[in-house]
């Protein structure tokens, strides 16, 4: 049994909703986080993305799939949040790459 077995989050853990973006790693997946913040001075809307390392202890989640991560204790050198819930399941037909063009386009 790990030792992430027994994870407690707070419910005051500051949560966050993103899209698993790999979940090739046993119990650990990256999810990206994208939102559109204004610039300060120009106006314009900028894309902001961030991906962050999360633990899945039970390989439960999968590519595409939107989930709930909450902050947790820090579990190795970049994983320091951890899977609350699968909010929304992909599609099982769909392909979803992020961060790279998909092939044949």
């Amino acid at each position: 049994m790990s030792h992430a077995a027994s994870l407690k989050v707070p419910d005051r853990a500051p949560r966050r909703i993103g899209v698993v973006a790999t979940a090739s790693r046993a119990k650990t997946r990256k999810v990206v986080i994208s939102s559109l913040v204004r610039h300060p001075r120009y106006g314009k809307y900028v894309r902001h993305r961030s991906v962050l390392h999360v633990h899945d202890e039970g390989n439960e989640s999968k590519l595409g799939d939107r989930v709930e991560i909450a902050e947790c204790r820090p579990i190795s050198r970049t994983k320091r949040w951890t899977l609350v819930r699968i909010v929304e399941r992909a599609p099982e037909a769909a392909e979803i790459v992020y961060g790279e063009k998909a092939a044949g386009a």
